[in-house]
């Protein structure tokens, strides 16, 4: 039988359900549990599972065991005992312990059984241990007593101190809150055991914070304390919470917490004005809209118990001024609601108020949370542009108006009480075509050219008004015109009518519909009337059927038209309008005789014989006429050209061959691509406009250099300035031909690289001169030399 060193508590451990009994047959025990490796036979096994049905007798007896935490002594804390009845106690029985902890945390002596703790146990890292003890026969190993399960448990101690494990916290109630308003609840946890003693029973206390709050001592909920707790006067608070386990008794563990506590505003302060009376100027020329002032109203709330309602209540400025409200700010803005005259009203009263638009129901008997105050404006006089009567004008005029006709008298005066004098003008800008003129002095505004309404409508334009005394005061008005239409404009063919008659033709048969267009524009509607001309009343070969509907006919009178006979016709038709007075014009219609085919196609409408296709259209024989054109153009040119190149080169016997400039292509021929001009005509350039001598070679692309001179080129007398000019004139010009056409030399004689290029110096006898040096230059001068060079009687040139 087991026994363990505690049985003295028996009826304690009963209490608790943890005490087993086992009973069992020694020698079936000792069968079963004895350790051997030797396998049952058949009968025995059979024997062993009758026995095991049977009442098994209790050899053995184990306990809970408890054991106190965090022993601190040098030695092993002794547990407790496990003892067999089957030890004898010479030391055949050997006690084996295993489970959690065994040999780590307990041990056991396996001959006297007893158990110690060779650790330091916490029961807050763990509670209990399960373990198993089991007894053996120590000569031949096997089992004495059936293995049997027991627990250790770790007995609690008061060695862990409150906690709040949420803190610091934060909380926040409303001011003037009423006594017992719960604030916040806080909570301490005690890591030791809750069922045994009262190491875990938590009491709080307030040790910050009072007269103004409170705390359960059993739940841990705060409370005001105080009533009437204004926020305007202190804000935030720091409580400090005491949490002390043991139930509060001597020597218990005690853990702190800071409760912070911040009173939120509420709606107990009306607002107030800091002053009863405000003064304000604004200028008469201040726009609408325009700020005037600012007023504002203290409130010692926040937030939206704070916001603020601004409003006119009374005084002889409500038409005139308005009051908005600023949101960031909570103050009252006053602008200008109307136009303002100093010389009409010189100074404005308003009562302002200012209230909270959100109020608490239990707070009003602090109020009223409204307050009113007085604001003065005063309206300062500025001097102002003359302002127009009407501020617009509308003036309808006709088109044949006569000119200087008064259409419109335009009235402004100075608002100022010294009333200056005005003086009135157009604004050019707005009247480019200067049609109209207005009198200096009196307004009237007149026509100055004849109006057109077909060619310009409306007119808008601007009249200046100045006060005579301050001319930077300038007032304007807007003056549309509208121009009436009246009958000053004929009807005329919508377009050019051509029309064709074939040679087949018929009596009556239609060949062609006219239409008319009138620039007039009659209240009635367009309306037109059609008939043959005087002259052509009695034709006869067409008609005209008038359709009523502003459109006529042309019908053929007879038939058998022939194109040998007369292969054009024209119609004068007269075209008459509904106007007041009635207008007409004569439009000519051209009537082609042409060769048709029997379905009615032209085929040609020429008297000749040739006969165009069918397919070929009159866009496309005009087409072959214009080649045909361009091509005898051409060729007449060509031949002109050529004609003018035969034509030798005679030199004015007048003219002084000294001032020419002559003008030498890049390659050439010599003597047949020269060109001369006369210098002469660069000295005046105004003339040369008028005779222009083209380059035969390079036309029509070089001209004369004269022609686009600029005035002050061609007034400029310096030859050199009037070239440069000309030289920049090319340079810049895209069209310019892209070769040199012109050789400018400059700045000749002695004191020239060239030295001079005149011969008016030279000798006058031909036996001073010598040109012997030219048959130096090669075969290119050999011409020159040859007309020049100096021969012998043989003939041989020197």
């Amino acid at each position: 039988m087991w026994t363990s060193g505690r049985m003295s508590n028996a009826k304690n451990l009963f209490g608790l359900g943890v005490s087993l009994y086992f009973w069992g047959l020694m020698d079936l025990t000792t069968t079963v549990l004895s350790g051997s490796a030797r396998p049952l036979s058949e009968g025995q096994e059979d024997n062993l599972s009758d026995k095991l049905h049977q009442r098994m007798k209790r050899s053995w007896v184990w306990n809970q065991f408890f054991v106190l935490e965090e022993y601190t002594g040098t030695d092993p804390l002794y547990v407790g005992k496990l003892h067999s009845d089957m030890d004898r106690g010479d030391g055949s029985i050997k006690y084996i312990l295993s489970g959690e902890g065994a040999g780590i945390v307990f041990t056991i002596d396996d001959t006297t059984g007893d158990i110690h703790a060779i650790q330091r146990l916490d029961r807050e890292e763990r509670s209990q241990y399960t373990l198993r003890a089991q007894a053996l026969d120590r000569r031949t190993g096997r089992p004495m007593e059936p293995e049997s399960e027991f627990i250790i448990k770790i007995q609690d101690i008061n060695d862990n101190e409150p906690k709040f494990l949420d803190g610091p916290y934060v909380a926040s109630v409303p001011e003037m809150s009423p006594v017992g308003t719960s604030v916040i609840q806080v909570t301490a946890t005690d890591a030791d055991d809750p069922t045994y003693g009262n190491s875990a029973r938590v009491v709080y206390s307030i040790l910050q914070g009072q007269p103004y709050f409170s705390v359960d001592s059993r739940t841990g909920l705060i409370r005001t304390a105080l009533m009437n707790m204004d926020r305007e006067s202190k804000e935030y608070y720091e409580v400090i919470i005491q949490a002390k386990d043991m139930g509060g008794q001597l020597g218990g563990l005690a853990g702190t917490t800071t409760v912070n506590i911040t009173l939120s505003d509420v709606n107990d302060n009306p607002p107030r004005f800091p002053q009863k009376h405000y003064q304000m100027s604004v200028l008469e020329s201040a726009p609408v809209s325009s700020t005037v002032g600012r007023v504002v109203a203290k409130d010692l709330d926040e937030g939206i118990n704070a916001e603020m309602k601004y409003s006119l209540v009374d005084g002889d400025g409500l038409d005139v001024f308005d009051i908005d409200t600023d949101p960031n700010y909570q103050v009252g803005i006053i602008t200008v609601r109307k136009p303002l005259s100093f010389e009409s009203k010189k100074s404005y009263t308003l009562k302002v108020e200012g209230a909270n638009p959100h109020l608490e129901m239990r707070f009003l008997n602090l109020g009223p949370f409204r307050d009113t105050t007085t604001v003065h404006i005063s309206v300062e006089d500025v001097d102002e542009p003359p302002v127009f009567e009407p501020s617009i004008y509308f003036v309808e005029v006709p088109e044949d108006v006569e000119i200087g006709t008064t259409i419109q008298i335009i009235s402004a005066k100075d608002p100022d009480m010294t009333n200056n004098s005005v003086r009135y003008s157009i604004d050019r800008s707005s009247d480019p075509g200067r049609f109209f003129y207005v009198d200096i002095t009196s307004g009237a505004l007149m026509t100055a050219r004849p109006l057109d309404r077909e060619d310009i409508s409306w007119h808008n334009i601007t009249v200046l008004a100045m006060e005579l005394n301050n001319p930077s005061q300038v007032g304007s008005v807007s003056v549309t015109v509208k121009v009436l239409d009246v009958n000053d404009n004929a009807p005329e063919f919508a377009r050019f009518y051509e029309a064709f008659v074939c040679e087949n033709a018929k009596a009556g048969q239609l060949i062609q519909t006219v239409s008319a267009i009138d620039r007039d524009d009659p209240q009635e509607g367009q309306h037109f009337y059609y008939s043959l001309a005087p002259e052509a009343a009695n034709n006869p070969n067409f008609t005209l059927r008038d359709n009523q509907d502003n459109t006529a006919w042309i019908l053929t009178r007879r038939s058998g038209f022939r194109q040998h006979e007369q292969n054009t016709f024209f119609l004068p038709i007269l075209i008459s309008d509904n106007g007041r007075p009635v207008l007409s014009s004569t439009g000519t219609l051209t009537v082609h005789v042409c060769s048709c085919d029997d379905e009615g196609m032209v085929m040609s409408c020429n008297a000749e014989a040739y006969v165009l296709p069918v397919s070929l259209s009159r866009g496309a024989l005009i087409a072959i006429l214009a080649c045909v054109f361009v091509l005898l153009v051409l060729v007449l040119l060509i031949l002109s050209m050529r004609r003018q190149r035969k034509q030798p080169y005679i030199i004015d016997e007048e003219e002084n061959i000294h001032e020419n400039i002559v003008r030498y292509d890049d390659e050439g021929g010599g003597e047949e691509d020269t060109e001369a001009f006369d210098i002469a005509a660069m000295w005046n350039p105004r003339e040369a406009q008028l005779v222009v001598k083209n380059r035969q070679d390079m036309l029509p692309e070089i001209e004369s250099l004269s022609r686009y001179v600029p005035q002050a080129c061609v007034m400029d007398n310096n030859v050199h300035n009037y070239v440069l000019a000309k030289l920049y004139e090319a340079d810049m010009d895209l069209w310019a031909p892209p070769f040199d056409s012109l050789q400018t030399y400059m700045f000749e004689g002695n004191g020239s690289m060239a030295e001079s290029l005149s011969s008016l110096q030279s000798v006058t006898t031909d036996s001073d001169q010598n040109y012997d040096y030219l048959t130096d230059w090669g075969p290119r001068f050999k011409k020159l030399a040859e007309m020049y060079g100096a021969t012998d009687s043989s003939g041989v040139l020197w």
